[in-house]
């Protein structure tokens, strides 16, 4: 009797968690109960219990999720694997000595509502981040509780309206036009409409600035209350023009609020204070190397000018003496804007990227992520167009317009370059730049992976002319190819059903 030897080898192609499922297979075993089974109809009323076929869970051992999810892992791109060129959206690395500082068990298990006498360690750190983020930005009023950088962004623009308010009383309601650039982020308009404010949009210039003359256009009108900007602007450039955007900002009678997504090419070199900015928010994510979170535990601290600070939500970290308290008592605070003090593990990380860096490393940390984006902008504007003249700062921008005339737009060239073992970078954004590719490999990536970028982008662009089919049907090496993408996103499959079992199968 022969024995057929099977070899299994790692694939792409795993099966659901469902699929997998062998009846009796268990990965854990529960204690036997010490007391007597309840009725669990006599606990949980009717109306709170399911009543659908969660029976359908799957029945796998321990080994088998182990490998399930460890193949699927090795699908995801990630910053260990290679540089994240996401333009404005600053994907550096993050320190592991971060981590390590985050989970320093004093910090880590300190409970939120431990009180203040048993807080101390916290509070300080708190108030020394306070310091060093109003030192590094020219700004001394600051806020630490908004849990991300649109949070951050929407309490600037409130405690604009608070300010407002206060000053001009009654009047203030016919100031309520807030002006945000064409280029601006999805979040500025947003955040100033929920505020209570109507946007007016100011146009970009050929040179992609801010247009001095609509500007004063639009503050001739009456009503302004305030300009959203951010700086440098969203197609990488520094605006200029920033002190005389604020004089006539505040010749109208209104306050800057400064989008600091772009912080990053700042740091240590240029502070918004001194620029003449009111208010600001940072990313600690995008510039103090705290992790992005996936819209989960972020911070996106709030930073003003003296005459704002009493707007700022409370409670207020402060020191007195030698020890450190939470102020309450602040009758004009536009109130809280997040439980508890916000997300004090971000803070914690944020710090020791400070520490670590110092006051020197930072400012080489901001000069080499200008360096490396104007490095990629003049290799690659003599084969992808180049829609402004002016050098960049953190992040460089190109249009697929040759590529475009060959059959190849934008969206491909993100695919195939998925193919050379790189993330895309941002696309379609922003939207004042056709077909746009929004390049931000920040100061974590060397002089060879930028290199290696390079290299890819002009093979692809070789592609694009010689066999632009193979452009146009990438990626060519993922578990699958080109995805509906809108379909996607509006119509996901999130639950497993039975019968899509045997659809699994015919497939």
């Amino acid at each position: 009797m022969s024995i057929k030897k099977v070899t299994q080898h790692p694939t792409q192609n795993e099966a659901l968690i469902f699929e997998r499922s062998q009846s009796g297979r268990i990965g854990y075993r529960l204690p036997k109960l010490d007391v007597e089974p309840s009725n669990i109809d006599e606990i949980i009323p009717a109306e709170l219990r399911r009543d659908d076929d969660l029976d359908g869970v799957p029945e796998v051992s321990e080994v088998d999720v182990v490998r399930h999810f460890t193949r699927m892992s090795t699908w995801n791109y990630s910053i260990d694997l290679g540089m994240y060129p996401l333009g404005s959206c600053t994907m550096k690395y993050n320190s592991r000595l971060n981590e390590k500082v985050a989970r320093i068990a004093g910090f880590a298990n300190l409970h939120p509502l431990a009180p203040e006498e048993e807080s101390q360690g916290a509070l300080e750190l708190i108030y020394e981040l306070q310091e060093d983020l109003a030192e590094i930005t020219g700004l001394p009023g600051v806020s630490l509780q908004p849990a991300a950088g649109a949070a951050g962004e929407m309490t600037g623009v409130m405690l604009i309206r608070a300010f407002l308010d206060k000053r001009e009383g009654e009047a203030s309601k016919e100031r309520r036009v807030m002006l945000i650039p064409d280029s601006a982020h999805g979040t500025n308009p947003a955040s100033a409409a929920l505020a209570g404010f109507t946007v007016k949009t100011i146009r970009s210039t050929a040179e992609g600035l801010t247009d001095l003359e609509h500007l004063r256009e639009l503050c001739d009108h009456g009503g302004v209350a305030g300009l959203m900007l951010t700086n440098p602007n969203t197609v990488g450039i520094f605006e200029k023009n920033i002190r005389e955007i604020c004089k006539i900002i505040h010749q109208a009678g209104g306050l800057v609020y400064m989008d600091g997504a772009n912080m990053n090419a700042l740091v240590g070199v240029a502070r918004p204070g001194d620029m003449g900015v009111d208010v600001i928010h940072l990313n600690l994510h995008k510039t103090f190397s705290t992790p992005h979170g996936g819209g989960g535990p972020g911070c996106g601290p709030c930073l003003c000018s003296a005459d704002l600070d009493e707007f700022l939500p409370v409670p207020r970290v402060e020191k007195v003496g030698d020890k450190y308290r939470l102020n309450y008592d602040r009758a004009h605070s536009i109130g809280r804007v997040k439980a508890f003090f916000g997300n004090f593990g971000m803070m914690v990380r944020a710090l020791s990227y400070i520490y670590t860096h110092g006051a020197e490393g930072l400012k080489e940390a901001t000069e080499t992520a200008v360096l490396n984006a104007r490095y990629v902008s003049e290799n690659l504007k003599d084969v992808y167009d180049k829609p402004y003249e002016s050098d960049c700062m953190h992040e460089a921008i190109f249009s697929h317009k040759n590529q475009s005339k060959k059959g190849v737009v934008t969206l491909d060239i993100a695919k195939r370059l998925i193919d050379y073992g790189f993330h895309p970078p941002t696309v379609y954004f922003p939207l004042v730049v056709e077909g746009a590719m929004l390049i931000e490999p920040t100061e974590s990536v060397g002089r060879a992976d930028l290199d290696a970028f390079i290299d890819a982008m002009r093979d692809i662009d070789r592609e694009a002319s010689d066999n632009p089919q193979l452009v146009v049907d990438a990626p060519h090496t993922t578990r699958i190819g080109r995805l509906d993408e809108a379909t996607a996103a509006r119509k996901p499959v999130l639950r497993w059903k039975r019968d899509m079992e045997s659809t699994a199968k015919a497939a």
